[in-house]
């Protein structure tokens, strides 16, 4: 049986475990790394040499031994709290953070399950359940046609939808910011799921939908090459006794010819998935085999299947006999028509909030199963907020992205509450604390901190510009408010001073104002200062797994708030490395067969 290892006591127990560290440190995450030098972060907030706080957090970072000052602890006498002191509230002990930071993380808590123990769980009593979503025998090689972050999500997550599909014996899929339609259209032509892609973007919709059909292609391509390489092991067998192979399962658009054919033609193609109006006899050029006949039969609509009885010249017919054909005709077509919808991909249009009316956006709307593959700021809890508001979602897998596009229901500057619902915080426990993130906390929750530690860090320099610039702007250009972001002016400049002079054209301002020897003035006073910048910057990617595990379990929070599901869970889909925004919620509504919890 599928259950929770987790009661909503102990998420909230654990939550209030987080929220109890990120009070203390959460000052550090919300540090502007623009205001930097502005406001003398490093000494408001640590009191320790920032090569220490390096040595600790990044072992492996190439700052040499010459170069470090000596370890030296600049601890008050006082105690300290997660390295804190309790007199000065700055950082004393770079060693006593980073053990709390790991305690206080989503791997540090327990909380999460691994991929495998869901899909293992999902598929006890899968004989007894049954259900539409077996693989339909298509084997794509995603990373012919998707990057290896893309590859590795997709190929991931499709496998538990697909098992929470079947879980709850249902044929449609809801992928709700959809984008450029992989998943989607993997769930379509690997699972033989009838999903529905909603993105805001026409452009992502109308792309998906091409994509769709060019994935079908590389369908049949698979097939062909999978059935030559079956054909060259069977070696007694010759070509004509596998002129036909057709999967049973597979969408009416896969459907081959053997391998002396090929894939088929467009107009052949047109004929085979009930497209054209024509119904041409299939020549076959060998002795026909029963079994692929009997194969190749199930595999094409009912109505282009030609009948075995002599045809008879329409004018010969009574009218009895034509009446008893037209209305005959018209079964099959509507038969024919109900089986093409129950496979597919169909990418729709809609800014979806957790008002939004699925039945308004779905005509044949069934039960199913809501997904979101890195939906951005509030899309990730307005898909929870759907699920458990609409009967005819039965199940979620969400993994969300993009942390600081979330709206924050107690932010005093944010305005964005004020007259629709909040993304964060969901749970009714974190409401009732008035928790408050901050935007810069969120930001920072985004941090990849895998990858940093492995040396693909943040880049420095065009943060250390940028800071820098605030310096200038506050010395030369009074108290300077503006719209106008400097933007990626550093990707494009040469030096210090040509990104200076680049940044304050952006902003609109008199670059005249400062010779180039005063611009560099600036770099190389602040340049020795670079390494306070690194080493806090590495603090906020030591803080960033526990930020983000806040946010995350706010959200199982508020599906354990539920009454009516049955299961709910943090699941690890993918690797870190691969893709940082790792976590899925996965909830189950109760059903007849219910999944104990």
């Amino acid at each position: 049986m599928l259950s929770s290892s987790y009661s909503l006591t102990e998420i909230q127990r654990r939550i209030d475990e987080v929220k109890q560290f990120l009070s203390v440190t959460l000052s550090i995450a919300n540090a502007h790394t623009v205001e930097f030098y502005t406001h003398d972060a490093w000494n408001r907030f640590v009191a320790m040499p920032p090569q220490e706080v390096l040595s600790t957090i990044s072992p492996c970072n190439d700052v040499s031994d010459q170069q470090r000052e000596p370890e030296h602890k600049a601890k008050e006498q006082s105690s300290t709290t997660f390295g804190f002191c309790n007199d000065t509230n700055r950082l004393v002990d770079a060693c006593e953070l980073l053990r709390a930071a790991k305690a206080h993380s989503l791997s540090g808590l327990g909380v999460c399950m691994s991929r495998d123990e869901l899909l293992q769980a999902l598929r006890e009593n899968r004989a007894e359940r049954g259900g539409p979503a077996a693989a339909t025998g298509v084997e794509l090689e995603t990373d012919e046609f998707m990057n290896s972050k893309k590859s590795h999500e997709v190929q991931s997550m499709s496998e538990v939808v697909a098992c929470l599909a079947q879980r709850c014996g249902v044929k449609q899929v809801i992928d709700v910011g959809s984008g450029k339609g992989y998943l989607s259209s993997f769930l379509c032509l690997q699972y033989g799921l009838r999903v529905y892609g909603i993105d805001s973007s026409s452009t992502n919709t109308h792309g998906a939908q091409e994509r769709n059909r060019k994935l079908k292609k590389f369908s049949r391509a698979y097939q062909k090459r999978n059935r030559a390489v079956r054909a060259q092991a069977k070696a007694t067998h010759s070509p004509q006794e596998e002129l036909v192979e057709i999967k049973p399962e597979m969408d009416g658009d896969d459907v081959l010819h053997g391998d002396g054919a090929g894939i088929v033609s467009q107009e052949e193609e047109k004929v085979l998935i009930g497209l054209s109006d024509v119904n041409p006899a299939v020549e076959r050029h060998s002795e026909p085999n029963p079994e692929t006949e009997e194969l190749f039969l199930s595999a094409l609509s009912v109505d282009v299947i030609q009948p075995t009885s002599p045809r008879v010249p329409p004018g010969r017919l009574t009218a009895e006999e034509r009446e008893r054909r037209k209305r005959e005709n018209l079964e099959r077509k509507a038969q024919s028509r109900t089986a093409s919808a129950s496979v597919g991909f169909s990418p729709l249009t809609s800014y979806v909030t957790a008002e939004t009316e699925l039945r308004e956006l779905i005509n044949e709307l069934e039960d199913a199963v809501m997904v979101g593959l890195h939906t951005c700021g509030d899309l990730a809890p307005s898909t929870l907020r759907m699920f458990v508001a609409k009967p005819e979602l039965v199940a979620v897998c969400s993994v969300g992205c993009c942390y600081h596009l979330l709206s924050e229901e107690f932010d005093p500057a944010g305005q964005e509450c004020l007259h629709s619902v909040c993304g964060f915080p969901l749970s009714q426990h974190l409401r009732d604390g008035s928790w408050l993130c901050g935007r810069n906390a969120r930001m920072s929750a985004c941090l990849a901190l895998e990858r940093v530690s492995r040396g693909q860090g943040i880049q420095m320099e065009s943060l250390f510009y940028r800071a820098v610039l605030h310096v200038i702007l506050r010395d030369h250009y009074g108290s300077f408010k503006s719209e106008k972001r400097v933007g990626n002016v550093y990707s494009k400049a040469k030096s210090f001073v040509d990104y200076a002079r680049r940044a304050l054209r952006r902003l609109e301002l008199d670059e005249l104002k400062l010779s180039d020897s005063d611009l560099q003035d600036y770099h190389d006073t602040y340049r020795p200062r670079m390494g306070e910048m690194h080493a806090f910057n590495m603090l906020k990617v030591t803080l960033a797994p526990c930020i983000e595990g806040l946010i995350l379990l706010d959200r199982l929070c508020y599906l354990k708030e539920q009454e009516d599901l049955s299961f709910s869970a943090l699941v690890q889909l993918f690797d870190p490395l691969l893709s940082p925004r790792c976590y899925a919620v996965v909830g189950l509504k109760t059903y007849e067969d219910r999944i104990s919890c």
